[in-house]
């Protein structure tokens, strides 16, 4: 569940989340001037956000990938089997030493 909102829901809400506290930030700054504010949701630019948030996304999933495969990759892996009516799950024997 954690990884699945690292790799795909974190990185597709955090440009629109962004966006969203500079709206706030420059309509407080606009309503401090007697201004009008020109940052709105009504011209938020979607594809931009959206493009971003699939982006990194995509740079999300390459990275976990990358970052997954840097255990001890020596030993003999042992599938899992039935013995005596329960399930033993599969494991790594660790290489005998030379």
């Amino acid at each position: 569940m954690i990884r699945l909102l690292v790799e795909f829901v974190v990185p597709l809400l955090l440009p629109t989340a962004l966006y969203g506290l500079w709206v706030a930030w420059a309509s407080r700054r606009a309503a401090a001037a007697n201004e009008e504010a020109t940052a709105t949701w009504r011209n938020a630019p979607w594809l931009l956000l959206g493009g971003l948030g699939i982006a990194l996304a995509i740079v999300a999933v390459i990275g976990s990938g990358l970052g997954n495969g840097g255990g001890d990759i020596r030993g003999t892996y042992v599938p899992p089997k039935v013995v005596d009516g329960k399930v033993v799950p599969g494991h790594v024997d660790p290489a005998k030493p030379k």
